[in-house]
């Protein structure tokens, strides 16, 4: 049986929207076609300068556990230095002059990038490690969210290390300083960018002689990493010892740890 031509109409419109609105969240790049498709139209559209959004404020509600696709996501802490090797993709025209995550606008055109969990205004060295290409960018966005890519690059960016066409490719990251800032003295190079500091609470004791006993059992099994301290506080006008397994960078790593060393009961402090 024939479709009625308006019902063609309908499905057309359909498709075209799916289209347009497939993003970042998207599971396939954007290529190089596609890309020219856009450009006529997208690359008119302004983006009017503004400057780097670095405040307490921005850093406080960009480093809060997420959750997408039913996944929560742990932003962490991290060190000039820090390396790590995956599949980048890139993201441009769809995204174009909207607002990032963490509330400036995107620009196609600059060197930035969105990264799942690292600090907002991260700069890192981004190698195309299948043609030795470099770029530096500076992280403003979350994403992406589809497999297990670790960064998606601008447009600008992925042109920097050719890899527009290919869509995707296997790169190395290398944290090179933050607050928009290549690390360039020797307390930049020592900085740490966190969001505070984890802990988990193994016991509660009255008297003190009780808590060291915990800590010095806890002190045995942890690995270097860890340690292990008594917290002394008053409750209901009562000594209290807390023993506290201390050295988590972020809620994440702390609930993996409860999990695989059996401690269900413990409770997660932030502070």
């Amino acid at each position: 049986m024939l479709l009625r031509i308006d019902s063609l109409i309908k499905l057309s419109i359909a498709l075209i929207i799916t289209f347009l609105f497939t993003g970042c969240f998207s599971t396939s790049s954007y290529k190089y076609s596609n890309y020219n498709i856009f450009k006529k139209d997208r690359s008119s559209i302004h983006v009017p300068e503004e400057k780097i959004k670095n405040s307490k404020a921005m850093h406080r509600a960009t480093m809060r556990p997420y959750k997408v696709f039913g996944k929560w996501y742990y932003p962490t802490l991290a060190k000039v230095g820090d390396t790590h090797e995956g599949i980048s993709s890139w993201y441009g025209p769809n995204f174009h002059a909207k607002p990032t995550s963490n509330g400036e606008i995107y620009n196609m055109y600059k060197a930035t990038a969105a990264h799942k969990t690292l600090p907002m205004n991260t700069m890192l060295k981004v190698e195309n490690l299948e043609n030795g290409k470099s770029t530096i960018v500076r992280v403003n966005d979350r994403g992406p969210f589809v497999g297990t890519r670790i960064i998606d690059l601008s447009n600008k960016a992925a042109r920097d290390i050719d890899m527009v066409a290919k869509g995707t490719a296997m790169v190395r990251i290398t944290v090179l300083g933050f607050h928009a800032k290549i690390a360039q003295t020797k307390e930049e190079k020592e900085e740490v960018a966190s969001v505070g500091k984890y802990y988990l609470q193994v016991g509660a004791f009255s008297k003190y002689a009780g808590a060291k006993i915990t800590q010095n059992k806890f002190k045995m099994i942890l690995d270097s990493r860890y340690d292990v301290i008594i917290k002394k506080g008053i409750v209901n006008n009562k000594d209290i010892n807390r023993v506290w397994i201390s050295g988590f960078r972020s809620e994440e790593e702390i609930r993996d740890f409860k999990e695989k060393n059996s401690l269900a009961g413990a409770m997660v402090i932030a502070e």
